[in-house]
């Protein structure tokens, strides 16, 4: 599902119910409490329909989903951010925990940027992941990532230093942000709050 990205201006909502959940059992859930097609996560949030947009930079593929709407998040458009931020190594697709996509959404507001979120890391599969730490130990690939639970997303953002881009992802205190300028990168996650 394609569509063009817009901007909304609106008050952070309150993430904390949703940030620490998964899918399990939300779908069969949603009809009970009114939300056809979609999967009910987040208190008190926003009416307008929340859209995010990626640009896979290893496959250089594109998404431009409303992935929530108001306190809903919509499964068909959950279903393809899974598949784009799926292990690009491996193929191997797995549940993106919706937190990290609402995190996502706070900082791309926060920071003022429409342009799309490169993405340079997703989901990882245990094997990728054993991969990556075997390499160099240097790396800072963690033996019990939050890619592998599909809890965690490397990311820049286009007009945003990304130096900048993780004082912002600090500042919301969510969840875990790794800041590696080397790389020029920064990591988010929905893991306890902390940072590097």
């Amino acid at each position: 599902m394609r569509m063009r990205l817009r901007r909304f201006r609106r008050p952070l909502p309150d993430l904390q119910p949703a940030r620490r959940h998964f899918l399990r059992g939300a779908v069969a859930v949603a009809g009970a409490v009114g939300c056809a097609g979609l999967v009910p996560r987040v208190a008190g949030a926003s009416t307008a329909p929340q859209l995010l947009s990626f640009v896979h930079t290893h496959t250089g593929e594109t998404l431009t989903v409303p992935y929530r709407q108001g306190s809903c998040y919509d499964a068909a458009c959950l279903d393809s951010v899974n598949h784009l931020l799926r292990d690009f190594r491996t193929g191997d697709v797995h549940a993106i925990d919706p937190g990290v996509l609402d995190i996502l959404c706070a900082l791309r507001d926060h920071s003022g940027s429409d342009e799309p979120f490169q993405v340079i890391s997703g989901y990882r599969s245990p094997k990728t992941n054993a991969e990556l730490r075997a390499r160099s130990a240097a790396s800072g690939v963690a033996e019990h990532s939050l890619h592998i639970q599909g809890r965690a997303i490397d990311i820049r953002l286009g007009g945003v230093r990304t130096e900048r881009l993780a004082e912002l992802a600090r500042g919301l205190s969510l969840g875990g942000v790794g800041y590696y300028a080397g790389s020029d990168f920064v990591h988010v996650d929905t893991g306890r709050v902390r940072h590097w």
